[in-house]
């Protein structure tokens, strides 16, 4: 038996925890410098606010309903999702965290297992340790565990947050329900593909042949078909280091002189180095992108990236943001005013494999120093310790706009809660 556990509005929820007065009102989540709305809860949803809608042109609407709006809150969010995580683990150690708000989990074929009643004593015991509510389906294979996730989040009063689906007849009914658009795994583009042939529903995709689904969606369609019809086929996938690591910011204004951008972009670099450095991984190249605002239709757009290979595989703040500060000086034009950029770091090697180069090598100091520097700001506070090129003076000067911004109540001990008694 496998499950699928979703938080509920999950950014939302971590905003209502800790405070108790807005639970039951309408909640919405901005993006990165207060851009637009990334995350609604089921009252704000219920009010029409669209997702994506930009915050400047709700301001007025969003009084007007008296909805809460919060900056996003990553160190919060991510904290929470960790806490989630670890009750849920403690149920079966064979999960897989599928993103920050969602995890699989396999049974086995546990006989004192219940799925109905365990899952609303994992469900009360989430809600009550971490104060964010969560929806469990349970279903033979994965993709009807998603399936039957939907079916708990969607009927909350009737299933009470949990949906077992156990039985053929079950089954059937789920996937007569369940629009193909929706289904886990089809795409947009087969989607398409699979309305023009009359196929709406994952019942009527079940019962197409194995050579033609094979044909026109490949051997993973294929899994999926046979996962949809209750044949376990897509197992549990273990933790893969990343191949890529990004860090792209929109800027509180438009910039167009270069100490600003460097600044910028050297953190950017850092903060990829500080991930890659986590997984134990090096790259060995560098991407720099610069874009203005597009929607300044009347000043000059422009668009550019690079790409620099690093004379050898590091995961060093130093060698990182030297050659990304080299690839911005490539593509810099003082003419434009540039509202987002970004740093993308790839070609990743084992840190503990390293090649060496016959006419260039790494400074081995770099290692201890890089160590050294995590520990200290994870100690004493997140980028205490920087680079000379991350900010000019004695503060950095950017910083992203976060004027509805929550406290961290659970990663900074001079915000923790308290309570008065």
């Amino acid at each position: 038996m496998y499950a699928l556990v979703d938080c509920n509005n999950f950014y939302a929820s971590c905003e209502s925890a800790f405070k108790p007065d807005i639970k039951g009102k309408p909640i919405v989540v901005l993006s990165n410098n207060d851009g637009c709305v990334i995350a609604r809860n089921t009252e704000a949803k219920a009010l029409g606010v669209p997702m994506g809608a930009p915050c400047f042109k709700y301001e007025r609407f969003f009084k007007q309903h008296n909805i809460h709006v919060f900056s996003s809150n990553y160190p919060l969010y991510g904290d929470m999702s960790k806490r989630v995580m670890s009750i849920l683990s403690d149920s079966t150690p064979d999960i897989e965290i599928y993103s920050i708000d969602e995890a699989f989990l396999y049974y086995g074929q546990n006989l004192t297992f219940q799925p109905a009643v365990d899952g609303e004593n994992l469900r009360k015991k989430v809600l009550k340790s971490t104060g964010i509510p969560v929806s469990i389906g349970f279903a033979p294979t994965k993709s009807l565990a998603k399936l039957a996730n939907r079916i708990a989040k969607k009927y909350q009063q009737y299933t009470e947050g949990v949906y077992v689906m156990d039985t053929p007849e079950k089954i059937e009914k789920a996937l007569k329900w369940a629009n193909i658009k929706d289904i886990w795994g089809i795409g947009r583009r087969n989607t398409k593909n699979l309305i023009k042939i009359g196929v709406e529903n994952a019942w009527q995709f079940t019962q197409l042949s194995d050579q033609f689904v094979k044909r026109e969606l490949s051997i993973v369609g294929l899994r999926l078909k046979y996962d949809l019809s209750g044949k376990p086929t897509l197992g549990l996938e273990a933790l893969q280091p990343k191949k890529n690591i990004a860090t792209t910011r929109s800027f509180d204004r438009d910039y167009n002189d270069f100490s600003h951008l460097k600044e910028h972009v050297s953190s950017f670099a850092v903060a990829c180095a500080k991930k890659l450095r986590k997984q134990r991984s090096n790259c060995n190249a560098v991407t720099v992108f610069l874009r203005t605002n597009p929607h300044k239709i009347e000043q000059p757009q422009y668009y550019n990236s690079i790409t620099v290979e690093l004379p050898y595989a590091s995961n060093s703040d130093l060698v990182i943001a030297k050659y990304a500060l080299i690839a911005l000086e490539k593509i810099y034009y003082d003419r434009y005013h540039y509202k987002k950029a970004g740093v993308i770091i790839s070609d990743f090697t084992p840190e503990s494999q390293e090649q060496t180069n016959l006419f260039e090598q790494k400074d081995p100091r770099h290692k201890k120093l890089m160590s050294t520097i995590d520990k200290l700001n994870d100690k004493i506070g997140e980028d205490k310790i920087r680079l000379g090129s991350q900010y000019l003076g004695k503060e950095k000067r950017w910083k992203t706009r976060q004027g509805r911004l929550s406290k961290k109540y659970t990663t900074n001990i001079n915000e923790i809660i308290r309570v008065k008694v």
